[in-house]
Formats: structure tokens, C-alpha cells, sequence
């Protein structure tokens, strides 16, 4: 029998190399910190420092960078039983700039193919898909097969099950065409119950820009929760019932990069407690900002506490 995790997340992985010169081009860069990255790999990791059981569902190189990758996860408390390698493939790197407080150019390497997006439905336990309180997968695990395929085996599986969330993370590098994303995301929203992503994710996803109309659209198409990111203005969550707008929690920033994933950890554990939409988002939207104000993107996760401070220094 499977064993039981509260958040089981599917994609990407790699090593984010940071610079630790903050306003300099790589070229001038001359230190750099190695960190575990990769959007799903990150939310998996923030979920675990809020105490949730965790899983990701991806694959690697069977290089160092591999191990190192195996290595983080389970020291950051996330388990690593569906992490397989790849042969012939590298572990994906990634490098970025730093030039707060919103320009973070990233360069992937990815080439000739990232061994994430070779995740086989064959190769998927599907039991523990269907049995996870919380699956979440990502946009960018439909920009190719096998991995479109397994992303589509995995949700039959799980039936729409509630709490079967999608992540609207979309990067152009990764797609042919913003035309081919669309028609992909609109196949995937039958599938799944909540969806979470910015104004410019929404409008590849439903061809909406304004928060409202695009959360509308998401609900149109039997999404039950729809979140719409909106940066400097909040968070908007939208049900067939209600409503929940919250402004944002400033911070000075270092690095914006993770802190979409530092919310969608916090988001999984709100969910994962069934509290009040508005407190889910007031905690997500804290976790988010504290990321933010750090370097790094996994190992800057908060914990439950960290948050719940700083809720209680603004309540």
C-alpha cells in the first residue's frame, strides 16, 4: 500500500546558481551560492516547513548535481521516493540576476532536454496520486511529452478530486507557441479543481487580464477555487459563492523568485487545514514576502511560525 502525504507535487527540478552579488551582471559575478530549485520542487519544499508530508513527482540527471538534488530534499524534509534519474540527460541548472526590486532575468539550461519532462505515466504511482490530500502540478509539465501524457494520467486518476490544484506557471522558453499553452491549460482545467497563477498566466490560460473577469473565466470552466495573483495589489481568490480580496505584505526585496512558490506552499497547508479564505490568503501572501526578502528560493522557506508572527505584528 502507498504511503499517505498530505501534498504530493509533479515537475520541475534543478539547481538554482545564485549570484551573491546583488545589481551585478553574470559577467561580473564573481561568487555564486548552489541552491535546490525548480518551481514544483519548491512549493514541495515550502509545504514541508509548514509540517505537511511531502512528495515531488520528478526526475534528474544521474550526475552530482542528481545526488545533490536527492540530498537537499530529504535534509529539507521532503521525500524523494518518486525522484528517478535520467540517462544522457544533465541535471538542469539555472542561473539568474539580481536588480531589485522587480528584475530577476533567469537563464535555464535545459538542453537539449530537461530530464523533468521526462516523467512516464508508466512510471507514476498512481495510488498515491489518487490518495494525496493535495496534487499539484504546473503548466510547464505540458510544454512536452512524455510528460504532458503523465500530468493527464495522473489526474484521471485522481478523478478531480478536491484540492487538485494547477499552477499556471508559464514561461515562454518552455513552449512552442503561447497559442499551443493555451489550448494545453484549457485541456487541463477540465481536470482540476483549484487554480493559482498572475495576470499574465491567466491571460495564456483564459485570455483575461483583469482579476476579476479572469477568475470568472476559471470558475466558468468548473474551477472551484480560483486564485489570481496581482503583486503589488494582493491576491484575489474567487468561488462560485464568495469573494476574498487582500492587499499585500511589503517587504524590501532581495529576490522575487521564489516567492510565488513560498505561496504556494502556504497555500497547501491553509488549504490542508481548512481554514478561512481570507486567513489563507493573508498567510500565503506573509510567506510569499518573506521569500522575497531573502537570496535564495528553497532554503528561504518560513516556517508556520515565522508567518504567524508577522500576521500578529500586523493584525
Amino acid at each position: 500500500m502507498s504511503k499517505h502525504y498530505d501534498v504530493i507535487t509533479i515537475g520541475r527540478v534543478g539547481v538554482d546558481i545564485y549570484p551573491l552579488q546583488v545589481g551585478v551582471g553574470l559577467e561580473d559575478v564573481e561568487t555564486f551560492g548552489k541552491f535546490l530549485g525548480g518551481s514544483a520542487t519548491n512549493v514541495a519544499v515550502a509545504a514541508a516547513r509548514h509540517g505537511l508530508n511531502s512528495a515531488v513527482i520528478t526526475r534528474t540527471g544521474n550526475d552530482p548535481f542528481g545526488k545533490f538534488i536527492h540530498n537537499e530534499l530529504v535534509r529539507l524534509g521532503v521525500s524523494d521516493e518518486f525522484v528517478s534519474g535520467v540517462a544522457g540527460l544533465n541535471t538542469p541548472v539555472v542561473f539568474c540576476e539580481i536588480y531589485p526590486p522587480d528584475d530577476f532575468p533567469l537563464y535555464f539550461y535545459r538542453e537539449p532536454k530537461a530530464p523533468d519532462l521526462e516523467i512516464k505515466a508508466s512510471e507514476l504511482d498512481l495510488d498515491a496520486i489518487r490518495d494525496a490530500t493535495i496534487y499539484w502540478s504546473t503548466v510547464t509539465g505540458l510544454s512536452q511529452e512524455p510528460s504532458r501524457e503523465a500530468h493527464h494520467v495522473a489526474w484521471d486518476a485522481r478523478g478531480r478530486k478536491p484540492l487538485t490544484i494547477l499552477d499556471l506557471d508559464y514561461r515562454t522558453m518552455f513552449w512552442d507557441s503561447p497559442e499551443l499553452a493555451t489550448r494545453e491549460v484549457e485541456k487541463a482545467l477540465g481536470k482540476v479543481t483549484v487554480a493559482v497563477g498572475n495576470k499574465e498566466e491567466c491571460e495564456v490560460a483564459v485570455g483575461e487580464t483583469e482579476p476579476h473577469r479572469a477568475a470568472d473565466a476559471l470558475l466558468e470552466r468548473g474551477i472551484e477555487l480560483a486564485i489570481v495573483k496581482q503583486g503589488p495589489k494582493g491576491v484575489l481568490a474567487k468561488t462560485k459563492d464568495s469573494s476574498v480580496e487582500v492587499p499585500p505584505y511589503f517587504v524590501d526585496v532581495i529576490n522575487g523568485l521564489g516567492a510565488g512558490d513560498s505561496f504556494g506552499g502556504a497555500l497547501c497547508y491553509g488549504l490542508s487545514q481548512g481554514w478561512e479564505l481570507e486567513h489563507i490568503l493573508r498567510f500565503a501572501n506573509v510567506a510569499g514576502a518573506i521569500v522575497a526578502s531573502r537570496l535564495e528560493c528553497s532554503t528561504a522557506m518560513p516556517t508556520t511560525e515565522e508567518v504567524d508572527a508577522i500576521l500578529k505584528e500586523i493584525a
